[in-house]
């Protein structure tokens, strides 16, 4: 041993403390969590501040790993969910149900956002896609931060609670209209008419910001008025200038949601993602 010299033993620490893979310092955080298989794809469940989450990952992350964020309903009508998984993008999920883009949904997303894209390395604008009630959270993430929002796709959304349909009915009030109450912390109706803060009400930082909205909707729809709605918003931020697109079902109701070839849904969000850069 002691002609092995301090030479020998200094290579042989080399040899052993040398880690067998190196790890580059700009690879992302591989998900972990829950995984199962969704579509095909890994499907991984965890949790972000006591929330649960979902994220599903491409065979292939296109560079620049951009992704989809559902708003409402993971896997409702999920044709285009899946066409963008299969180029690449990840598709995103947080469960913060019945709050309906109050500001304290818009505070947990906040914090899903930054674990996804300091953590995860998922790029900072991701792509919205808001159905139904889930249109009050997509609007609201783009209205509070129109600098981290790719695009935004509207299908037969709720984005307007002051004109909700049924507030005014006679009877009780129905228990979505008693949730969305809580979730912003109205005592009254006359609250909700005073209220300023709705994202369909402050366009004007997603037009400055260029962000594109597509609405998709049924001008049958019997459960969110599309002239309340769908059309307020078209009409509004195509006064504000901003880039604004729509798709009618002519005769369609709430359901179904999207369409049957999701492909000008996957463009819209494609161009969004080559105009970006």
């Amino acid at each position: 041993m002691k002609s092995f010299g301090l030479i020998g033993l200094f290579a042989l620490f080399l040899a052993f403390s040398k880690p067998l893979t190196p790890i580059r310092a700009d690879e992302p955080k591989p998900f972990g969590g829950k995984v199962s298989k969704w579509n095909g794809f890994a499907k991984h469940d965890f949790q972000v501040d006591r929330k649960d989450a979902i994220v599903v990952v491409p065979d292939k992350a296109l560079p620049g790993r951009p992704w989809l964020w559902r708003a409402e309903f993971f896997g409702a009508f999920a044709n285009q969910d899946i066409e963008l998984l299969k180029k690449g993008w990840h598709v995103a999920y947080l469960n913060v149900q019945e709050l309906y883009g109050a500001p304290k949904a818009v505070e947990e997303w906040e914090k899903f956002h930054s674990v996804l894209v300091k953590e995860y390395g998922l790029h900072p604008k991701p792509g919205v896609i808001g159905l139904s009630r889930g249109g009050m959270y997509a609007m609201a993430w783009g209205a509070a931060h129109p600098d981290k929002t790719l695009a935004i796709d509207l299908d037969n959304a709720f984005v307007n609670p002051k004109d909700w349909p049924g507030r005014k009915a006679k009877g009780p009030p129905t228990r979505e209209w008693t949730n969305l109450l809580n979730a912003y912390g109205f005592k009254s109706d006359a609250e909700i008419d005073a209220y300023k803060g709705f994202a369909a009400d402050n366009l004007e930082g997603l037009a400055k910001a260029k962000v594109p909205i597509l609405l998709v909707y049924g001008d049958g729809d019997k459960v969110v008025p599309h002239k309340l709605n769908s059309e307020m918003i078209f009409d509004r931020y195509k006064a504000l200038g901003g880039t604004v697109e729509k798709i009618v079902k002519p005769g369609g109701d709430h359901h179904p949601h999207g369409l049957p070839d999701p492909k000008p849904v996957v463009a819209f969000f494609e161009k969004a993602w080559v105009d970006h850069k």
